[in-house]
């Protein structure tokens, strides 16, 4: 199968490209390189020893999405990650975050209405949870009003989605809610790199640990947690992605019980910052320099899933981010 990834040299999709390559599939790339490095396509190539097909490409062009999927006309999947992605820098520019994050969707699936069949995988988030009312989180959870514009893209994307299913029935779809990814692929030629002032907790750690930015700051010690910062689900990206691979092949197979699935992709255990920190600072042995600053507006208390629909229709595992340390708490940058 040819299968399209956007976003294709962002932290998650390159371990997407990754998997997809090391199981035959023949994969397209479109980025437009406003938040990634051309040298993960170097990266990608040197792991899986072939060059996935790349095309620099802005998917809010319209135009350019209806060229792109007329040349590629034999595309059997897409998966659909182009979007921008940190909750504090949404709520300071949310325009950039609705623009690119539903623009993007729409025109995508606009071209793809056109095609007999297509399989679509939409990376989604459980920011759309927002603070749900206990944990941990199932897919049934009610859809909360958005902490922030992230947050709320997510939500109308799948709703988009959704709307679109109920009048399309050449597209099917499957979202996968992740919690919070981490880690680099083995070799360390791939990771998370972030590109100015990282938005995450873990790349700004690393940044921190090899002396790129001088002071972490951990957003609030008042939360009403254990140890008074919040707690996210820390899955490692090689996991995550074994994830979309037993999706798309899902709906290959034809086994999907609806034209819209959903399934949670975390490891349904919570993390607080502080013991993410001190993870970080037992696997390099140094300590790592923060402080504790004031909350960041659109951050929710808590929020790790319950796995069991994907751990029993997909058949897919997360492994815990605390049993996976060596590898999850250390950076690609960090381990050159």
């Amino acid at each position: 199968m040819k299968v399209l990834g956007t976003g294709g040299l962002g932290f998650i999709v390159s371990h997407v490209v990754v998997e997809l390559q090391q199981q035959g599939f023949e994969v397209v790339i479109i980025d437009n390189l406003s938040n990634s490095s051309i040298d993960v396509l170097k990266g990608i190539t040197v792991i899986t020893k072939k060059q996935p097909i790349f095309e620099k490409m802005d998917l809010r062009d319209k135009s350019s999405v209806s060229e792109f999927l007329k040349k590629h006309s034999d595309l059997s999947g897409v998966f659909h990650f182009t979007a921008s992605k940190a909750v504090g820098e949404s709520v300071e520019n949310p325009l950039l975050y609705y623009e690119n994050n539903l623009y993007t969707l729409i025109y995508l699936l606009q071209e793809l209405q056109k095609k007999k069949s297509s399989h679509f995988i939409f990376s989604s988030s459980c920011t759309v949870y927002g603070q749900a009312d206990f944990m941990p989180i199932p897919e049934s959870a009610p859809i909360k009003t958005a902490e922030s514009p992230y947050g709320n893209t997510k939500q109308m994307g799948g709703e988009i989605i959704v709307d679109t299913c109920k009048v399309l029935h050449n597209i099917n779809e499957n979202a996968l809610r992740y919690f919070h990814p981490i880690g680099a692929h083995n070799s360390a030629k791939i990771g998370e790199l972030s590109i100015g002032t990282p938005q995450n907790l873990v790349p700004f750690i690393n940044q921190t640990g090899i002396g790129i930015r001088e002071q972490l700051s951990d957003f609030g010690d008042d939360y009403p947690t254990e140890d008074g910062t919040c707690i996210r689900d820390y899955i490692h990206v090689v996991d995550l992605v074994k994830a979309h691979v037993s999706a798309l092949q899902r709906l290959v197979d034809g086994i999907n019980k609806s034209i819209f699935e959903v399934f949670n992709i975390g490891t349904g255990k919570g993390s607080s910052v502080l013991e993410v920190i001190s993870v970080f600072e037992k696997v390099s042995g140094q300590k790592l320099n923060y402080k504790i600053g004031r909350r960041r507006e659109g951050d929710v208390i808590s929020a790790y899933a319950d796995t069991d629909t994907a751990n029993s229709i997909l058949g897919w595992k997360g492994t815990s981010f605390i049993t996976n340390t060596a590898i999850a708490s250390i950076p690609y940058s960090f381990r050159f």
